[in-house]
């Protein structure tokens, strides 16, 4: 389980069709991979990936999290810079 970070502001939380359908089809909803990404969990990204992202929840730049679903397919949760908004996505919908 990932050590707890000091939780960021989502601002508007939206999700791309394809993201919805995607956690449709795995019979799970936004609540779990939200609360991952907010508490520093995040997911498959690199070494590099993880420490930027640690950064950016103290100094305000954008935040990327990168999980898999039961069936393999993975979708990215991705909060802006200015915590304006956060979006659930696919990869190829970047």
């Amino acid at each position: 389980m990932a050590k707890p970070k000091i939780p960021f502001n989502l601002g508007q939380v939206v999700a791309t069709p394809a993201a919805l359908v995607a956690l449709g089809a795995n019979q799970c909803g936004t609540t779990e991979w939200l609360n991952r990404h907010m508490t520093g969990d995040w997911g498959e990204v690199d070494a590099e990936d993880r420490a930027e992202n640690d950064a950016a929840v103290r100094v305000g730049n954008r935040i990327l999290s990168a999980y898999i679903l039961p069936d393999g397919t993975k979708i990215w949760i991705i909060t802006e810079a200015d915590r304006s908004s956060t979006t659930i996505l696919l990869p190829e919908e970047y």
